[in-house]
């Protein structure tokens, strides 16, 4: 068969930048060389639609059971959020006659995207050209909003996430779970190793897309979250006389938010994080200072403002190289390289490479080629007792943050 899977929140982001790209090529009177792009952002939303079903277009809601809960029909399938993945195919036999689709039971707080939503919900360039894409957006623009609010811990940070297939089965859900829409609250969505909560990169990139929303509309509800966003992220920032910086790396979470009721959102005095560690990733930073730029320049917070130059300015001041703007990273985690890959009995195989597959096979042995990498010899070394190894990434996305994050510093607040 072939197959192909889709990630929802980078369709997302394509889309937002649709969004601003059609903005500014029109400040410029330029609209006409950005516009096919755009009409082509549009239809990709359209089909983004499908992130927002159950996996197998089951009934939303206290779904239990894989035969009891019942099929969806019209839209009642739908959560109105951006669930992780969806994905489709069919036979390679053109003559077979079969294929098939499903979406994704879990929705992740960090995947969610309320400014392209609201662009194709809103904004009539991209809005899909279908008879209820427009309406189904803006539906989950709101819907979107509420999710964050059920999501914010009594302190400020976003927790993980809902399913609407519990165990990743339809399984019963321990007594008393949380809901929101009859979806059960999940304090890790999808992965667990590690946990998909924990990296506070997800609170940066998912609250600056609602920031964007809120610079841009006003959004009452968009602002509540990021006041209280906002204040706790600051809070656990630190500055050095330098002008280097510590931001929150790994969260640990504990209970969970009080059930969803939309007229009246509980205070989620049951949902706590703490910050376990602390990192100066520029990467995450950068995104962390887009968040408070497009907040500071609605709400007219100073103290978000200035810490979003302190940001940039303690990046470009100690951190950059020939490749751009970096830091070392200790990489204790890369002790998993031998890690054993689990095959089971009887079943062998090989890479495309040529690596054996079977019961004894690492996630070392099936990727050899990294041997071939002029620095395997620090990860060689650490593997038999070494030092842990130390490397400086320039990741694309990171330098592409850093330099959206220094534009909208420029436009927005200088």
């Amino acid at each position: 068969q072939w197959k192909f899977t889709n990630a929802p929140d980078a369709d997302a982001r394509a889309v937002q930048a649709a969004y601003w790209a059609d903005l500014w090529a029109k400040e410029q009177g330029k609209g006409s060389a950005v516009s096919a792009t755009v009409g082509k952002a549009a239809k990709m939303g359209d089909y983004l639609r499908y992130s927002m079903f159950d996996k197998y277009f089951k009934k939303v809601g206290n779904c239990v059971g894989p035969s009891a809960c019942p099929a969806g029909t019209g839209k009642d399938a739908s959560f109105y959020l951006m669930s992780w993945y969806y994905a489709w195919g069919g036979a390679t036999d053109t003559s077979a006659g079969w294929a098939w689709r499903i979406g994704s039971s879990h929705a992740h707080g960090g995947y969610q995207n309320p400014l392209a939503a609201y662009a194709l919900g809103n904004y009539a360039p991209l809005k899909p050209k279908s008879a209820t894409g427009a309406a189904d957006w803006a539906k989950s623009m709101d819907r979107q909003l509420e999710f964050y609010r059920w999501l914010q811990s009594s302190e400020g940070a976003i927790a993980g996430g809902a399913t609407n297939s519990w165990a990743g089965r339809y399984a019963t859900p321990p007594a008393g779970k949380s809901t929101f829409y009859g979806m059960y609250y999940d304090e890790k969505p999808v992965y667990h190793d590690p946990p998909s909560n924990q990296w506070f990169g997800f609170q940066a990139w998912s609250m600056e897309r609602v920031a964007e929303l809120y610079q841009q509309t006003g959004n009452a509800k968009a602002k509540t979250v990021l006041d209280k966003w906002v204040d706790w992220a600051l809070s656990k920032t630190t500055f050095n006389p330098d002008g280097t910086f510590r931001i929150p790396s790994t969260l640990q979470w504990s209970g969970q938010p009080d059930t969803w009721n939309a007229s009246s959102p509980g205070a989620n005095s049951g949902l706590r994080v703490t910050v376990a560690d602390y990192t100066n990733d520029v990467g995450v930073a950068a995104a962390y200072a887009k968040t408070l730029t497009y907040y500071a320049d609605r709400s007219g917070d100073t103290e978000a403002a200035t810490a979003a130059k302190k940001l940039l300015d303690g990046m470009w001041d100690n951190h950059q190289d020939a490749l751009g703007i970096a830091v070392p990273e200790n990489r204790a985690d890369y002790n998993r390289f031998d890690d054993p890959v689990y095959i089971p009995n009887g079943w062998t195989g090989t890479m495309p490479n040529g690596d054996a597959i079977n019961s004894s096979s690492t996630f070392d042995s099936i990727r050899s080629f990294y041997k071939d990498d002029p620095a395997w010899s620090k990860i060689e070394s650490y593997l038999s007792g070494g030092a842990v190894p130390s490397f400086t990434y320039h990741r694309f996305w990171a330098q592409a943050d850093i330099a959206l994050a220094m534009g909208s510093y420029a436009e927005l607040l200088e």
